[in-house]
Protein backbone atom coordinates (compact mmCIF):
# COMPACT_ATOMS: atom_id res chain seq x y z
CA UNK A 1 0.00 0.00 0.00
CA UNK A 2 3.15 1.98 0.96
CA UNK A 3 4.44 1.79 -2.42
CA UNK A 4 1.11 2.21 -4.57
CA UNK A 5 0.62 5.83 -2.55
CA UNK A 6 4.77 6.46 -3.36
CA UNK A 7 3.99 6.32 -7.18
CA UNK A 8 0.26 8.11 -6.91
CA UNK A 9 2.91 10.92 -5.27
CA UNK A 10 5.55 10.86 -7.30
CA UNK A 11 3.02 11.19 -10.55
CA UNK A 12 1.52 14.06 -8.74
CA UNK A 13 4.96 15.31 -8.07
CA UNK A 14 5.63 15.55 -11.64
CA UNK A 15 2.52 17.17 -12.84
CA UNK A 16 3.23 19.97 -10.01
CA UNK A 17 5.96 20.60 -11.66
CA UNK A 18 4.33 21.96 -14.36
CA UNK A 19 0.51 23.06 -13.02
CA UNK A 20 1.46 24.72 -10.19
CA UNK A 21 -1.05 25.40 -7.49
CA UNK A 22 -3.78 23.38 -8.43
CA UNK A 23 -2.94 20.52 -6.11
CA UNK A 24 -6.95 19.13 -5.46
CA UNK A 25 -7.46 19.39 -9.15
CA UNK A 26 -4.44 17.49 -9.88
CA UNK A 27 -5.17 14.82 -6.77
CA UNK A 28 -9.30 14.62 -8.41
CA UNK A 29 -8.12 14.10 -11.44
CA UNK A 30 -5.21 11.21 -10.51
CA UNK A 31 -8.19 9.45 -8.60
CA UNK A 32 -10.61 9.75 -11.38
CA UNK A 33 -7.64 7.75 -13.78
CA UNK A 34 -7.16 5.29 -10.82
CA UNK A 35 -10.42 4.52 -11.39
CA UNK A 36 -10.38 4.01 -15.35
CA UNK A 37 -12.96 7.04 -15.34
CA UNK A 38 -12.90 9.75 -17.97
CA UNK A 39 -12.83 13.61 -17.19
CA UNK A 40 -14.95 16.95 -17.45
CA UNK A 41 -13.18 19.98 -17.47
CA UNK A 42 -15.63 23.14 -17.27
CA UNK A 43 -12.94 26.21 -17.47
CA UNK A 44 -12.22 29.89 -19.37
CA UNK A 45 -9.26 29.33 -21.52
CA UNK A 46 -5.91 29.51 -20.32
CA UNK A 47 -5.85 28.05 -16.99
CA UNK A 48 -3.47 24.82 -18.42
CA UNK A 49 -5.97 22.44 -18.74
CA UNK A 50 -4.24 21.19 -22.00
CA UNK A 51 -0.92 21.40 -20.09
CA UNK A 52 -2.40 19.33 -17.01
CA UNK A 53 -3.69 16.36 -19.56
CA UNK A 54 -0.41 16.44 -21.05
CA UNK A 55 1.60 16.33 -17.88
CA UNK A 56 0.31 13.50 -16.51
CA UNK A 57 -0.20 11.34 -19.85
CA UNK A 58 3.98 12.02 -19.47
CA UNK A 59 3.98 11.13 -15.87
CA UNK A 60 2.35 8.02 -16.44
CA UNK A 61 4.45 6.95 -19.42
CA UNK A 62 1.25 6.73 -21.90
CA UNK A 63 0.41 8.12 -25.30
CA UNK A 64 -1.68 11.58 -25.22
CA UNK A 65 -3.32 12.88 -28.47
CA UNK A 66 -5.32 16.09 -28.77
CA UNK A 67 -8.54 16.81 -30.96
CA UNK A 68 -9.58 20.60 -31.38
CA UNK A 69 -13.33 19.79 -31.67
CA UNK A 70 -14.56 22.35 -34.29
CA UNK A 71 -18.12 22.58 -35.89
CA UNK A 72 -16.72 20.35 -39.19
CA UNK A 73 -14.90 18.02 -37.51
CA UNK A 74 -16.64 14.52 -38.69
CA UNK A 75 -16.79 11.29 -36.65
CA UNK A 76 -14.21 9.35 -39.00
CA UNK A 77 -11.88 12.75 -37.99
CA UNK A 78 -11.43 10.81 -34.62
CA UNK A 79 -12.25 6.98 -35.22
CA UNK A 80 -10.46 6.92 -38.57
CA UNK A 81 -11.61 5.10 -41.53
CA UNK A 82 -10.36 3.17 -44.56
CA UNK A 83 -8.07 4.00 -47.18
CA UNK A 84 -8.01 1.87 -50.39
CA UNK A 85 -4.79 0.84 -50.99
CA UNK A 86 -4.55 0.43 -55.17
CA UNK A 87 -1.21 -2.09 -55.04
CA UNK A 88 -3.24 -4.70 -52.80
CA UNK A 89 -6.87 -3.84 -54.20
CA UNK A 90 -8.18 -3.61 -51.01
CA UNK A 91 -9.43 -1.35 -47.79
CA UNK A 92 -7.04 -1.00 -45.01
CA UNK A 93 -7.92 0.58 -41.40
CA UNK A 94 -6.14 3.97 -41.08
CA UNK A 95 -6.75 4.75 -37.18
CA UNK A 96 -7.80 7.78 -35.83
CA UNK A 97 -6.41 9.92 -32.88
CA UNK A 98 -8.81 7.89 -30.39
CA UNK A 99 -6.36 4.94 -30.72
CA UNK A 100 -4.37 6.71 -27.73
CA UNK A 101 -4.33 6.04 -23.90
CA UNK A 102 -5.61 9.97 -22.65
CA UNK A 103 -6.93 11.55 -25.53
CA UNK A 104 -7.67 15.01 -24.98
CA UNK A 105 -11.15 16.31 -26.47
CA UNK A 106 -10.50 20.49 -26.37
CA UNK A 107 -14.09 22.30 -26.80
CA UNK A 108 -15.63 19.28 -27.06
CA UNK A 109 -19.26 21.41 -27.46
CA UNK A 110 -17.91 22.98 -30.62
CA UNK A 111 -18.63 19.88 -32.38
CA UNK A 112 -22.10 18.89 -33.44
CA UNK A 113 -23.89 15.81 -31.49
CA UNK A 114 -23.45 13.29 -34.04
CA UNK A 115 -19.77 13.71 -34.05
CA UNK A 116 -19.58 13.99 -29.88
CA UNK A 117 -21.69 10.51 -30.63
CA UNK A 118 -18.12 8.84 -31.91
CA UNK A 119 -16.72 9.07 -28.33
CA UNK A 120 -19.53 7.15 -26.77
CA UNK A 121 -18.44 3.47 -27.62
CA UNK A 122 -15.39 4.14 -26.71
CA UNK A 123 -16.00 5.61 -23.33
CA UNK A 124 -18.26 2.91 -22.07
CA UNK A 125 -17.18 0.13 -24.08
CA UNK A 126 -13.09 0.86 -24.34
CA UNK A 127 -13.50 -0.34 -28.01
CA UNK A 128 -14.73 1.33 -31.38
CA UNK A 129 -16.64 -0.12 -34.30
CA UNK A 130 -16.59 0.96 -37.56
CA UNK A 131 -17.79 -0.99 -40.91
CA UNK A 132 -19.02 -3.83 -38.72
CA UNK A 133 -15.27 -4.07 -37.03
CA UNK A 134 -14.96 -4.04 -33.46
CA UNK A 135 -11.62 -2.97 -32.51
CA UNK A 136 -10.42 -2.54 -28.96
CA UNK A 137 -8.64 0.08 -27.31
CA UNK A 138 -5.32 -0.25 -25.73
CA UNK A 139 -5.73 0.51 -22.06
CA UNK A 140 -5.75 2.41 -20.32
CA UNK A 141 -7.70 4.31 -22.46
CA UNK A 142 -9.02 8.03 -20.51
CA UNK A 143 -11.05 11.18 -22.09
CA UNK A 144 -10.42 14.33 -20.80
CA UNK A 145 -12.54 16.95 -22.26
CA UNK A 146 -12.64 20.04 -21.87
CA UNK A 147 -15.46 23.11 -22.48
CA UNK A 148 -15.22 26.84 -21.86
CA UNK A 149 -18.76 27.63 -19.79
CA UNK A 150 -19.83 31.04 -20.84
CA UNK A 151 -19.27 30.82 -24.65
CA UNK A 152 -23.06 29.61 -26.33
CA UNK A 153 -22.55 30.56 -30.08
CA UNK A 154 -21.17 28.19 -31.85
CA UNK A 155 -21.72 25.46 -29.46
CA UNK A 156 -23.40 22.30 -28.83
CA UNK A 157 -25.15 21.10 -25.25
CA UNK A 158 -23.09 17.45 -24.55
CA UNK A 159 -26.50 15.18 -24.38
CA UNK A 160 -27.08 13.39 -21.36
CA UNK A 161 -25.62 10.06 -22.66
CA UNK A 162 -22.40 11.94 -23.19
CA UNK A 163 -22.59 13.80 -19.63
CA UNK A 164 -23.45 10.18 -17.71
CA UNK A 165 -19.60 9.18 -19.24
CA UNK A 166 -17.90 11.37 -17.34
CA UNK A 167 -16.93 10.29 -13.66
CA UNK A 168 -15.99 13.55 -12.77
CA UNK A 169 -16.87 17.02 -13.76
CA UNK A 170 -14.27 19.80 -12.58
CA UNK A 171 -13.07 23.42 -13.13
CA UNK A 172 -9.77 24.18 -12.54
CA UNK A 173 -9.69 28.11 -11.49
CA UNK A 174 -7.64 31.28 -11.84
CA UNK A 175 -4.28 30.73 -9.93
CA UNK A 176 -3.81 32.33 -6.58
CA UNK A 177 -1.34 35.15 -6.53
CA UNK A 178 1.17 33.30 -4.88
CA UNK A 179 0.73 30.28 -7.84
CA UNK A 180 1.25 32.82 -10.37
CA UNK A 181 4.35 34.18 -9.13
CA UNK A 182 5.52 30.67 -8.62
CA UNK A 183 5.07 30.03 -12.34
CA UNK A 184 7.08 33.48 -12.92
CA UNK A 185 9.44 32.16 -11.06
CA UNK A 186 9.75 28.71 -12.87
CA UNK A 187 9.63 29.83 -16.23
CA UNK A 188 12.68 32.25 -15.63
CA UNK A 189 14.60 29.54 -13.79
CA UNK A 190 13.80 27.97 -17.34
CA UNK A 191 15.05 30.61 -19.42
CA UNK A 192 11.95 31.02 -21.86
CA UNK A 193 12.14 33.98 -23.58
CA UNK A 194 8.06 34.62 -24.28
CA UNK A 195 7.43 36.22 -21.19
Amino acid sequence: MDEYKKMVDDIIGEVRKAVIGKDDVLKRVMVTIIAKGHILIEDYPGLAKTLMARSFSNALGCNFKRIQFTPDLLPMDILGSFIFNRERMDFRFLEGPIFTNILLADEINRAPPKTQSALLEAMQEYQVTLEGETRKLEMPFIVIATQNPIEFEGTYPLPEAQLDRFLVRISVGYPSREAEVAMLESRKKLNMDYL
